[in-house]
């Protein structure tokens, strides 16, 4: 599990294609030294396993699922990414809880200075916009942001100038493909509900609920 709150920057040193999908290793000298093999990292707000440590880097494996599902198979070599590493059990929740498990993507729309903050819009699918609300949680190339506002398929976020300054937020611009997580208990309401719709009578009665 993550909270969103990104450690540092690394850089893509290499991506190689195999029959499962993608080989990555990144170069992260600030903190390939505490990591382990079998540690998870989230790349860009991506979940993955360390698989290999070598000097100043380190590498995982990239599935078909994560590659069709995020904005991964966009990467290339040289490009900075966003870094954090589990949260351990004895760890602040600064954030919010975040799994690493990317929903879709987002194109960032529109990009409005606001003093030294930034309003940015992005565009994505209504499965996905479905799944949030104002004020809720959202992590984008997992950075833990809150939501000012939802209508249709786009979405607003403000930026502070931390975030800007030590995320990758502040050097996209309109166009770019960002990696969507929306909030998980979002996601377990609204399967409750859709669920509920489709139960009996009976059972529902049984659970305790009032219908």
């Amino acid at each position: 599990m993550f909270t969103g709150i990104i450690e540092s920057f690394g850089t893509i040193e290499n991506m190689t294609s195999n029959q499962n999908g993608v080989s990555l290793t990144i170069k992260a000298k600030d903190i390939v030294s505490e990591l382990q093999v079998d540690d998870s990292v989230a790349i860009n707000g991506i979940c993955l396993t360390v698989v290999a440590i070598l000097d100043n880097s380190f590498k995982v494996d990239i599935v078909q699922e994560t590659l069709d599902r995020s904005a991964c198979k966009n990467w290339s070599r040289g490009q900075k990414v966003n870094l954090e590493r589990g949260m351990p059990a004895n760890g602040r929740l600064d954030g919010h809880i975040v799994q690493g498990h990317i929903d879709g993507t987002a194109e960032l729309i529109s990009f409005k200075k606001r003093g030294d903050s930034s309003e940015m819009i992005f565009k994505t699918d209504k499965t996905i916009t479905d799944l949030m609300v104002e004020k809720g949680s959202v992590a984008l190339d997992g950075v833990s942001l809150t939501i000012a506002d939802v209508q249709d398929r786009e979405f607003k976020i403000a930026v502070i100038p931390y975030t800007l300054a030590n995320t990758l937020l502040g050097k996209i611009k309109r166009g770019d493909i960002v990696n969507v997580e929306t909030d998980i208990l979002g996601k377990y309401i609204a399967k409750f509900m859709k669920d509920k719709k489709t139960l009996d009578r009976s059972t529902l009665l049984s659970w305790g609920y009032q219908v």
